[in-house]
């Protein structure tokens, strides 16, 4: 009873942030509402004190004060353009996060539990003042015998704050599902499951950690960008310890001033860079605002802050690659025809009219100058079609398109007339050739013979455990006794399963 006192409490006071920001009942719909909803609207915004701003930005406002859990909350939501709208979803994109430090007293608390009192004064005896602070950590600068570390520290109780703010969302969501029809279709529920599962990664700072020394490998493959080394020995579950980048981050107007700073090569770097680790790897940075990308003093692109790393599968690339070429060289029925072959849009709808819908994105943006050429609005509008082709959303692809997004706002920051086609032509046709022409056959048959050789490792014990089924089954029905070798059913079976491997491996070298 008390819990649930308190989450209505904690909701009511999500409402009222929400209300003085003319986020229930906006005024931009006044026209469509009954005349119950307009005066309350009206009344809503009286007592509001006006809000200015569009209602994506009155709506980010209202969620920044609201914490930690919320501004999460808004991050995905800028993630369904589908249901909010385009301009919403962009505005909620640019959701700030910055809240005052605690004390450097706080965080040598901090880190006495995680590493034990002794340990922590020996690693981080040259801990300073916190030089940059968010909703659920900070990070301090730490000098050590091997250079400059920089260090996130969780807030004190951020965990228990973030459990009582989720527990009201879901109660919230259960609510709303069970008294409104049609919010099902947008499953409240499952979706605020969602927001809680990713915050919980987030609270856990040797997830992030991971994270860091896996995109740290794939970019010393390609040399896009520079990531911080981790910091194993001073990394735990509340604090991460990785190198001190020498940079400047983006929000700063200085970083563009660097001298020799070539600003179409930026942009360039920043598009390619992104491209080649969410196509060629399948992982990416899935938070590429201004603030978590520096310059450095050899202007070079370094990345920071891990804590939220998207991930897509070989099939996913293959669509994102074939995607991305098809409205290159404006072939919209093969990029139709891709999504009906990933099983995107369901096979009763018609490949000829998804065609003539993206040709409507593709067209208007040929030839046009750069800087009038948005691929995040081409995505964007993709998104719209979700409902009117009963298209089914992949969480993975929702968050890549989201932060392609969020990448080209960046590069086009850089370089107003960068043009993000342009930059990613050579990563994606290179991609292309080396997985569909001769080399990705080779290396496709190659993963075949190594699956097929797997399989047949296994079938010895595949059998043997199919004929101990049988002969229980058997015991199960009556006693009889055992055959002295396997009975018809048995090299019938074994038979069968030859020969299913047998038609697997001509099909895959057809």
């Amino acid at each position: 009873m008390l819990k649930a006192l308190s989450d209505y409490g904690r909701l009511m006071r999500a409402g009222t942030a929400l209300v003085r920001h003319d986020v229930i009942l906006p005024g931009e719909y006044h026209g469509r509402m009954p005349f119950p909803a307009r005066f309350a609207g009206r009344t809503m915004r009286f007592f509001g004190g006006r809000a200015r701003g569009r209602e994506g930005e009155r709506l980010a406002r209202a969620l920044e004060k609201l914490g930690p859990a919320y501004i999460k909350l808004g991050q995905f939501l800028a993630t369904r353009p589908d249901v909010f709208g385009a301009e919403v979803a962009t505005d909620l994109s640019r959701l700030k996060d910055k809240l005052p430090a605690f004390s450097l007293e706080e965080a040598r608390k901090a880190l006495a539990i995680e590493f034990g009192a002794q340990e922590a004064e020996s690693l981080f005896a040259g801990l300073g003042e916190p030089v940059a602070a968010a909703s659920l950590a900070q990070v301090h600068k730490l000098q050590t015998s091997n250079g400059m570390k920089a260090v996130k520290i969780l807030r004190p109780g951020v965990e228990k704050l973030i459990a009582r703010e989720l527990r009201a969302m879901k109660r919230a969501a259960r609510t709303v599902e069970r008294v409104s029809i049609e919010s099902r279709r947008l499953e409240p529920v499952a979706f605020t499951e969602t927001v809680a599962t990713a915050m919980e990664k987030e609270l856990d700072l040797r997830l992030e950690a991971g994270g860091a020394d896996q995109m740290r490998a794939i970019s010393e493959q390609d040399d896009w960008f520079t990531i911080p080394a981790v910091d194993w020995d001073r990394t735990g579950q509340r604090v991460l310890t990785t190198d001190w980048v020498d940079g400047i981050p983006l929000t700063d107007p200085k970083a563009l001033e660097q001298p020799g700073l070539n600003r179409p090569d930026l942009a360039n770097a920043i598009t390619r860079g992104f491209l080649s680790h969410a196509i060629g790897h399948g992982v990416f940075h899935a938070d590429m605002h201004e603030g978590n990308i520096l310059i450095t003093p050899q202007n070079k692109v370094a990345l920071v802050d891990f804590g939220l790393i998207g991930r897509i599968g070989l099939n996913e690339r293959r669509f994102l690659a074939e995607i991305l070429w098809g409205f290159i060289r404006r072939d919209y029925q093969r990029v139709a025809e891709v999504h009906f072959e990933a099983g995107y849009v369901p096979a009763n709808q018609s490949v000829g009219e998804f065609s003539q819908a993206l040709r409507s994105i593709g067209e208007p943006i040929h030839g046009k100058p750069a800087e009038e050429v948005s691929m995040g609005r081409i995505l964007l509008q993709l998104m719209d079609y979700t409902r009117t082709f009963g298209m089914r959303l992949r969480p993975e692809l929702v968050l890549l398109q989201k932060t392609m997004v969020q990448v080209e706002g960046v590069a086009r920051a850089i370089d107003p007339a960068h043009d993000i086609w342009k930059a990613a032509d050579p990563v994606v046709s290179s991609w292309i050739t080396e997985n569909f022409g001769p080399v990705g056959a080779a290396k496709l048959a190659a993963r075949s013979v190594r699956d097929i050789a797997d399989r047949l490792k296994r079938l010895p014990d595949v059998m043997d455990r199919f004929e101990h089924f049988l002969e229980t089954s058997n015991d199960a029905g009556s006693v009889q006794a055992k055959p002295s070798g396997p009975p018809w059913w048995g090299w019938f079976g074994l038979t069968i399963a030859i020969a299913a491997i047998a038609g697997l491996t001509i099909s895959q070298f057809a």
